[in-house]
């Protein structure tokens, strides 16, 4: 730009001559020799005297800072700093022009005031339905529900369905806006070539882009209760944030299963099951269902008995029973497993179908079931079928089948599930007290959730 060529030899050769002393320094007010100079009315700039040269006598003509001829209108009043001093003449009008040029070059544009930030969302307060939180955003749901496991699945490969199916439902939800701050970025260039300044705006913070920040649900906290092998199918419980605690509670209940079973008569397998390698053949015209329904009343006396020994409470008295009018005399603690009810569903031979409740088993204990009762009928017998219809207050009507895992199924299944969950865990904690029992109705459908935790499976047996 010519104009800068020209004004910046001068502004230098100024500055020389007002270090040599050839021109004195212009002051406002009184200081010490050595001292800086008061601030000028304009405020250009802080020029210190040499030591050795006395400050200018007030009053009189003083020279301009740009070398101004004498006649100015400086007098020797004081003014404060910041504070705008007298009018000063402009000298030549050739020095007039060196000053406007010098200013349009060193003043910018003001920047505009920053647009207001944006209202605040919504603060999310309390637990949504069926223990979900975060209103406004993607739901996570926090308490029980029961899923039905078909047979041929492990039910850990439930359980990664069900959280992979989760997680991808609450990433696709719309989550909170990217936090705004404010930057400060060139003006776009006029169409007349004039200077451009900066401007303050709000642009996005890129941490919270989803590509950078990546899926803000990773992985679910979610627990499995009783577990089912591989060839079982039926009721399988899973629970999500504190439902986790609410599993543990559920183990400690030592609630009644129900399981389907199926057998077939005339054959015998190393494994018990139908799919088994083949061990034996026999006849099985002699059975009869008087027969088996006989069988099946011995079974489940003996079970009986082994129940009242391991449950540990004395039958003579009142406590004994007032458990035996609310059915809950049951082994407490660890006991082998006890069939408490057995029945006959079906029979159509070589096929047969039972009904078993029972407690602390394992689906292979059921198929050795089955196996003894071809014994003990002068034949043999495998297990073709091993179904769950119930684990304690859950049952095949609250299972979800495996079309229904989705968020909003299992948030209405937690939902409906609550009730009978927190009014089981009172009842069969509530004999026992404790603190446990004293927070179970001010804990459960709480709004504590963890998301992107590790698994942690409740212990079972």
């Amino acid at each position: 730009m010519p104009g800068v060529q020209l004004v910046a030899p001068l502004l230098f050769l100024h500055l020389h001559l007002l270090l040599d002393g050839s021109i004195p320094c212009p002051r406002l007010g009184a200081a010490q020799p050595g001292s800086a100079c008061g601030e000028r009315g304009g405020g250009v700039g802080v020029v210190r005297n040499r030591p050795g040269r006395g400050a200018p006598k007030r009053g009189g003509h003083r020279p301009d800072a740009l070398g101004a001829a004498p006649g100015g209108t400086g007098t020797g009043t004081r003014h404060l700093p910041g504070e705008a001093g007298p009018a000063r003449s402009s000298g030549t009008p050739a020095r007039a022009a060196r000053r406007s040029s010098i200013s349009s070059i060193v003043v910018s544009p003001p920047l505009p005031s920053p647009p207001p930030p944006p209202p605040a969302p919504e603060a999310a307060g309390g637990a949504e339905r069926g223990g979900a939180v975060q209103r406004g955003m993607a739901a996570l749901p926090a308490g029980l529900f029961a899923v039905y496991k078909p047979a041929g699945v492990a039910w850990s490969r439930v359980r990664e369905a069900v959280e992979t199916r989760l997680l991808r439902e609450l990433n696709a939800a719309p989550g909170r806006p990217p936090r705004q701050h404010v930057r400060f970025l060139p003006a776009p260039a006029g169409g007349d070539g004039g200077v451009t300044g900066l401007v303050a705006t709000r642009v996005p913070v890129l941490a919270d882009h989803p590509l950078v920040r990546g899926p803000r649900f990773r992985q679910l906290k979610i627990g499995a209760g009783h577990r089912l092998d591989v060839k079982a199918s039926g009721v399988f419980v899973l629970g999500i944030g504190h439902g986790n605690k609410l599993l543990t509670d559920l183990y400690n209940c030592h609630l009644t299963k129900v399981y389907t079973v199926g057998g077939l008569f005339g054959k015998a397998t190393d494994d018990f099951s139908d799919t088994g390698k083949l061990v034996e053949k026999t006849t099985f015209d002699h059975i009869t269902r008087e027969k088996l329904e006989r069988i099946l009343a011995v079974i489940q006396g003996t079970n009986h008995k082994a129940l009242l020994m391991h449950s540990n409470i004395d039958m003579k008295t009142q406590e004994a029973y007032e458990l035996a009018v609310k059915g809950l005399i049951r082994p407490m603690g660890k006991s082998p497993p006890i069939i408490t009810a057995i029945r006959c569903l079906q029979f159509t031979l070589p096929e047969f179908q039972l009904e078993i409740h029972c407690l602390h088993e394992t689906q292979q204990y059921l198929r050795k079931v089955i196996h003894e009762i071809g014994l003990e009928l002068k034949s043999s017998a495998v297990c073709t079928q091993v179904r769950r219809i119930r684990d304690g207050v859950f049952t095949l009507d609250d299972a979800l089948l495996r079309t229904q895992w989705n968020l909003q199924s299992v948030q209405k299944a937690i939902w409906d599930c609550q009730l009978k969950v927190k009014t089981e865990l009172e009842r069969t904690l509530g004999h026992q007290g404790g603190p446990r029992c004293r927070q179970l109705s001010a804990g459960y459908g709480g709004n504590g959730h963890q998301p992107s935790l590790q698994h942690n499976t409740a212990a079972t047996r």
